[in-house]
């Protein structure tokens, strides 16, 4: 189950409270991926320059509405104002690799990127996802434009290294301020129209519907449909649309498409294609606006999907353990073994994370898994951690390693907990400061070098 979010936030940081965008109140089984697109994230250029060395306070906040609900941020892009953020259950993690981003400007003929598109690919159990949040041209006179723009930004994702472009991907989702208006009909009947739910009256003149018509690049993607309000232009926090002295013409300019490469493939083919041939599917849950959110002059979009896949991967490439009871006075062994093709490198390590733990570099501590190995045989090894390192109150952890060849997390442990130090428990606890400090150290210069 993955729940794609879309949003102008116009500058604004975070609302209290996200609950309805993430369906987190919902009653049926939890979200298995979140993906956030977002729009004019504040990019001046003090807030740009920290971005680079820490996250922004986006991402912070979705890590902490998201890490308690045992999601991880896998990965994330900027590109001045557009972000994509991706958090998945931890229990996926082992069979998602070849995480791949890229940006690609648009803005001033490529030379700014307040307009453009940032990406995210990977290998989901075997099958090859992307994701593209854009952010399009204004005005209602740009409809080529943004049409260029999109055609650029397709062509460039990737462009000259050793992974499929866009569209041979299994599947591409496409969203986020794509700026398409309403043509040809006058603000009064469209206001009209929204007024008396007749949103189907406008469709016909939505200019992604027109182009969609006309542009054979566009004719294999699939949207849900348009059973909500035109999600722009409001007044800040209210329901009513723009009262400026600009007056702009409701539109969707904020949407969420996909493409199956698979089904683009059969189309020529008459029939159905086999349950044989169709190794993977999308199905569009729901498809809606959130009009409670007011920081900005867009109202968020939200779709749910099912994804079912048939896995090409169906085992993780490392499986690892805690050897016995975990005990923070005493030196503790993790056991790990891979299977046969695994590309090992020297530089592969295991974390010890906490089970709220927010992304991969929010490890407790860590064993190189060369440099700390005791004991190997054909079937499995053994790597060891001190107890220095360990947190002396103890809790609830989860171990992962990490593939330096893969750029990835290749196997996760089940939960298990450590007893807490019950000597030092109390006392000044500076020496597991100034361990993880020293670990810290040690791994960033590892990766420098």
């Amino acid at each position: 189950r993955l729940h794609l979010v879309t949003w102008n936030v116009g500058t604004a940081s975070p609302p209290p409270d996200v609950t309805s965008l993430l369906q987190l109140d919902s009653l049926g089984p939890s979200m298995d991926m979140y993906v956030i697109g977002l729009q004019e994230v504040n990019s001046r250029i003090t807030n740009f320059l920290s971005d680079l060395a820490f996250d922004d306070p986006w991402s912070i906040f979705f890590m902490t509405v998201l890490s308690p609900l045992g999601y991880i941020k896998l990965s994330s892009v900027r590109m001045q104002g557009l972000l994509l953020l991706i958090f998945v259950k931890h229990v996926h993690l082992p069979f998602i690799r070849d995480i791949h981003t890229h940006y690609t400007r648009t803005g001033l003929y490529g030379y700014w990127g307040n307009k453009g598109g940032v990406t995210i690919r990977m290998s989901l159990y075997g099958h090859t996802i992307c994701f593209m949040n854009c952010h399009l041209p204004a005005h209602m006179e740009n409809t080529e434009q943004r049409l260029d723009d999109f055609e650029k930004i397709l062509e460039m994702q990737f462009e000259g290294e050793n992974i499929p472009s866009t569209l041979d991907h299994d599947v591409l989702f496409w969203f986020g301020d794509l700026n398409f208006r309403i043509a040809d009909y006058g603000i009064h009947f469209v206001r009209e129209s929204i007024n008396n739910k007749r949103y189907n009256l406008l469709w016909e003149k939505d200019q992604l519907n027109m182009a969609k018509k006309k542009e054979a690049f566009l004719q294999e993607f699939i949207e849900g449909p348009l059973q909500f309000k035109p999600t722009y232009k409001f007044d800040l926090y209210s329901d009513v649309y723009d009262t400026s002295e600009k007056k702009r013409k409701p539109a969707w300019t904020d949407r969420i498409l996909w493409r199956v490469k698979n089904l683009c493939q059969h189309a020529a083919k008459e029939g159905q294609f086999s349950e044989e041939e169709r190794t993977i599917s999308v199905t569009l849950n729901n498809y809606i606006s959130h009009m409670s959110y007011g920081i900005s002059d867009h109202k968020p979009v939200t779709g749910t999907f099912g994804l079912e896949l048939k896995p090409l991967l169906s085992d993780p490439l490392v499986t690892l353990n805690p050897e016995g009871e975990w005990n923070a006075e005493h030196d503790v062994l993790i056991n790990y073994s891979a299977v046969p093709e695994f590309p090992s490198s020297a530089w592969d390590w295991i974390g010890l994370f906490k089970v709220t733990f927010r992304h991969v570099n929010d490890y407790v501590t860590y064993a190189w898994v060369e440099d700390d190995e005791i004991s190997s045989n054909k079937d499995s090894k053994q790597v060891y951690m001190s107890a220095a390192e360990i947190p002396d109150m103890g809790g609830e952890f989860v171990l992962c390693y990490y593939s330096n060849n893969l750029q990835s997390i290749v196997g996760i442990s089940q939960p298990f907990q450590i007893q807490p130090n019950r000597t030092l428990i109390g006392r000044d606890l500076t020496k597991e400061e100034n361990s993880w400090t020293q670990k810290t150290d040690n791994l960033e210069s590892r990766e420098e070098f």
